[in-house]
């Protein structure tokens, strides 16, 4: 480890409090906040690979951010809440739709705002879908968030005032404009994605050490104890369904709006559900940090084993490719899952720890 905890002591709780107690893990992250913000788009306007063209930012770096941006809201409920949610994708496409609507019906209200709309009327629905979380709770749970996967596939295929009445289902989003600053080219896209994802982050991460997580962490170990305690099980896991909604809301009027641009309800299926579930579970459960290591491994390894081909010029055909992919893939995941449970935040927690100790083997 570059550095030792040790020596470090904090006179003022606000010190004791922080994220970051130790002051190089603060300066690390505002240098890894810097180069993303600063150093990745002057890279890009140097011309230096890989960052010259456009396609890391628009087919890597984008929808990774976002995709760590809504396992950050389904992590809050299945890792820290110990509720089972099958219904992640629909509720992006929630806030998807709600994003679009407000842009038709408002067309003069600022875009920040819109996504904000768009985020609280998911929260709205993943508070009605929350409501059997009050009865039953685990694979039973899981099965009434399925249901409102399908009952929300069908009303983005049959109702017709989701989509504004477009015959084909289909809709496009409109220019992204905030404040004057007209967010066109994949680098901008990139920087506000990224804006979204910090902000995300370090709300979820300050929501977890309060009050609030606290109770979504007792109810997720022992919910009986936590009730003789004094926790309200129905406000901590109505809450949890609603702030886990809203930022899978807002996700999803990122995805749709700056990734995609135009989006068919297939765009949020049950396929987009599984994805995120993936994402908390290989990231690790109960982690802030684990949903971009998800998001990364999820979403990098497949680019990742389609251009190995490529790049050793072994000519493979493209369906058989895919197929490689897919097994690939799979057996990775279960190769991950087997020797480490607990996620790859568990192995990044396992390799800072060698390192404090080393060169000691204890």
């Amino acid at each position: 480890m570059f550095y030792r905890e040790a020596g470090h002591f904090h006179d003022k709780y606000r010190d004791e409090m922080a994220i970051f107690q130790i002051r190089e893990d603060r300066i690390g992250i505002r240098l890894l906040l810097i180069a993303a913000f600063v150093a990745v788009p002057l890279l890009h306007a140097a011309g230096v690979p890989p960052f010259a063209g456009d396609y890391l930012f628009s087919a890597v770096l984008t929808p990774l951010l976002i995709l760590a941006t809504a396992a950050i809201g389904l992590n809050l409920l299945v890792g820290y809440c110990g509720q089972i949610s099958l219904g992640a994708g629909a509720f992006m496409g929630v806030g998807a739709y709600a994003a679009y609507n407000v842009s038709v019906h408002l067309p003069g209200l600022p875009l920040l705002a819109t996504f904000l709309l768009a985020g609280a009327a998911s929260a709205v629905v993943g508070l009605v879908f929350g409501i059997p979380s009050l009865r039953i709770k685990g694979l039973y749970l899981a099965v009434a968030t399925l249901a409102a996967q399908f009952f929300l596939d069908w009303a983005f295929l049959r109702v017709g005032w989701i989509t504004n009445y477009s015959a084909s289902g289909s809709v496009t989003a409109p220019p992204l404009v905030i404040a004057g600053w007209h967010v066109d080219s994949p680098v901008e896209r990139y920087l506000l994605v990224l804006a979204v994802a910090a902000i995300v982050a370090l709300g979820a991460a300050n929501l977890v050490r309060g009050n609030l997580g606290r109770q979504w962490m007792a109810i997720r170990d022992m919910d009986i104890a936590a009730e003789i305690i004094g926790i309200r099980p129905m406000q901590s896991k109505l809450t949890a369904f609603a702030i886990s909604s809203f930022i899978l809301g807002l996700a999803g009027a990122l995805w749709a709006f700056v990734n995609l641009r135009a989006w068919e309800p297939y765009a949020f299926s049950i396929d987009r559900s599984f994805q995120l579930l993936f994402i908390v579970i290989i990231g690790g459960l109960g982690s802030i940090i684990g949903c971009f290591l998800g998001a990364a491994f999820i979403w990098l390894l497949p680019l990742a084993v389609e251009g190995i081909p490529r790049w050793l010029s072994i000519p493979i055909a493209a369906d058989a490719a895919a197929n490689l992919t897919l097994g690939v893939f799979g057996a990775l995941i279960l190769i991950t899952l087997i020797f480490e449970p607990h996620g790859l935040a568990r192995i990044w927690a396992i390799m800072k720890h060698k390192l404090r100790r080393w060169p000691f083997p204890y």
